[in-house]
């Protein structure tokens, strides 16, 4: 244990900073160091920690005549998404008459979700917003469990044809 005047001498003579590092401990618990250095360093590092926690949502945008083979490469681009984190909303665009065939919308999303169930949870479920339909899910076991509406049920027990 040394006197605050002696440790406030050394640190003066190094070119230096008395810091308090532990001001609840008794003795206080101080350290001989560059303060704007601790400092410049203490930020950088809680910018850097704060980075790698932030979550995104990614967005995946559909038609109703979207082909097969084009759907399952944006759903493995989601899947990638889901894989590093982030949420990932999927969006489907309606054009003039499409807007009355909702079920196919619905249908195309129920398959999505079957291929993305065991990665995700339902943040949003599948709504109408003016011409656009929209779904959210994030990844993560758990939340509200995906169910296949009976079209898609049937429609996978049916063998398909070459």
């Amino acid at each position: 244990m040394v006197p605050v005047d002696q440790a406030l001498q050394m640190a003066r003579e190094a070119g230096l900073d008395l810091v308090e590092v532990s001001p609840t401990e008794r003795p206080p618990v101080c350290r001989i160091m560059d303060y704007g250095k601790f400092k410049y360093e203490r930020k950088k590092r809680q910018k850097s920690a704060a980075q790698g926690h932030t979550i995104t949502l990614k967005e995946i945008r559909l038609r109703p005549k979207t082909d097969p083979h084009d759907r399952t490469i944006k759903v493995s681009r989601a899947k990638d998404f889901i894989g590093e984190g982030h949420k990932v909303q999927f969006t489907m665009l309606f054009r003039g008459r499409e807007r009355v065939h909702r079920d196919i919308a619905n249908q195309i999303f129920n398959d999505i979700l079957m291929e993305l169930a065991d990665s995700v949870k339902i943040e949003r479920p599948p709504s109408m917003d003016g011409r656009r339909m929209t779904m959210v899910v994030a990844p993560g076991k758990g939340g509200t469990t995906v169910q296949a509406s009976p079209v898609a049920k049937e429609r996978q027990s049916q063998p398909q044809a070459p």
